[in-house]
């Protein structure tokens, strides 16, 4: 029940911090197009102003007279007498030419520089006092001349747009006494328009991405669900099969009526023995996933009936077993599960060694009120970079194993005893070192 609390808090944290970045996402992006609408609106009041401006410019005053030259030196040339006379007469033209074409003053030439270079990617329309569009550019409609009645009326009707998203701006020409209005109707840039658009794609692609990585995990977990309980009914089986076969072997001894005398009684006794080790199994099962009741016990006599159960088990010849545990060691224990702990460092200790003389320790000690406790062989050890999935679920180096010892072992250390599991040192050819740190008791 705690945990699918826990994980309905989780979900539901997610999924509150999606939103909260989803508010700030669109907050920051209206913050930033608020203030490119702003700067785009304070530059298009000047671009009108540069408009009235050219319009209203003085036209060249001496146009006239420079017209009147020209006829004049036309004549001139048409009559003269000699070559050089023409020729003279030819650099008098150029020169009246060179003056009509010079570029207006300074001033002029800003404004004309504004209105060509700069805001040209805002879409804007002059119209005149009724609203006609007059001239536009940045629309997609061309403005060359004649227009077609059809685009004629999709820029009246982006007037009517433009309206809706800026007022308006006015330029009044001509006197006092006669003056002529004209209206400079502009719209929001592209970018402002993308800038609209991108929080939304924001939030579609980190959607996608979190419902592929969702999908993805989901997959990943139930495969590791899968496995780990394939392995749980594998480790079930092997925890059950040693004292089953065991009962089974002295059921037909039984059997026999030709017993040697106190054969039958010795025979009862390893029957009650692997009876109390399925009760002990299952009362490990019984314990996982439960809150185990911890005892202040000695960690010698402890370890060393674990050790020697296993012994039992060990090959004939090849492999040895020392335990180094000082007596007064103690240690808050619940006895089911921790001796399975050590049962499965001791396994795998055992299945990692590869020599002809296999040797196998444990040894403890107390430090600053903790007990550390080392299982080591001489095995074939695990590479440096395997070092971090050696305590994952399916994680194993056995052609025929599923990865759940390790794994349960650091789960009953860390989870019900308050210590910790860890692998200390390991060296490919060498062997690995595997060690248990518990709170200490007295």
């Amino acid at each position: 029940m705690k945990a699918y609390r826990l994980t309905i808090n989780l979900k539901l944290g997610l999924i509150v911090f999606a939103v909260l970045i989803a508010v700030a996402s669109l907050a920051y992006t209206n913050h930033l197009v608020n203030r490119l609408r702003e700067r785009e609106s304070t530059g298009m009041q000047v671009w009108a102003q540069a408009n009235k401006l050219l319009v209203t410019a003085p036209s060249n005053p001496y146009q006239k007279h420079f017209l009147e030259l020209e006829e004049f030196l036309d004549r001139a040339r048409s009559t003269a007498a000699t070559p050089e006379r023409r020729a003279e007469i030819e650099a008098y033209r150029e020169a009246v030419d060179w003056a009509q074409a010079m570029p207006p003053d300074d001033q002029l030439n800003f404004v004309l520089d504004i209105i060509s270079k700069y805001y040209n990617h805002v879409p804007a329309i002059i119209a005149d006092s009724l609203d006609w569009p007059v001239s536009w550019h940045n629309i997609s409609v061309p403005d060359s001349i004649p227009v077609s009645r059809a685009d004629s009326m999709r820029v009246q009707q982006r007037v009517g747009q433009m309206a809706e998203t800026y007022p308006p701006i006015p330029i009044e020409l001509g006197d006092p006494e006669a003056t002529l209005k004209q209206f400079v109707y502009y719209d929001e840039s592209e970018l402002i328009q993308e800038l609209r658009i991108y929080p939304y794609l924001q939030l579609l692609f980190v959607g996608l991405f979190v419902l592929v990585g969702y999908l993805g995990f989901s997959y990943v977990r139930r495969n590791e669900q899968s496995s780990l309980w394939v392995g749980m009914a594998r480790e079930a089986a092997h925890q059950l099969g040693t004292p089953i076969s065991s009962l089974m072997g002295w059921l037909e001894l039984l059997r026999q009526t030709d017993m040697a005398p106190g054969a039958h009684d010795a025979a009862l006794d390893e029957v009650e023995k692997d009876i109390e080790r399925l009760s002990r199994v299952a009362n490990r099962f019984n314990d996982i996933g439960s809150l185990p009741k911890l005892e202040a016990m000695p960690l010698a006599p402890f370890i060393s009936n674990t050790a020697d159960y296993i012994r039992r088990r060990f090959p004939q010849h090849g492999v040895s077993l020392d335990v180094e545990v000082p007596d007064g060691l103690r240690a808050p224990l619940n006895a089911q599960l921790f001796e399975w702990v050590i049962e499965n460092l001791l396994k795998n200790a055992l299945d990692a060694i590869e020599k002809r003389e296999g040797k196998i320790k444990i040894s403890a000690r107390r430090e600053n009120g903790r007990v550390f406790i080392d299982v080591g062989d001489n095995g074939k050890g695990i590479d440096r970079r395997q070092w971090k999935n050696v305590f994952r679920p399916g994680y194993s180096t056995k052609k025929r194993g599923w990865g759940l010892g390790l794994s349960l072992a650091k789960r009953i250390v860390e989870d019900y005893h308050g210590g910790s599991l860890t692998l200390a040192q390991s060296k490919p050819g060498q062997g690995t070192t595997f060690r248990i740190e518990l709170p200490a008791v007295g």
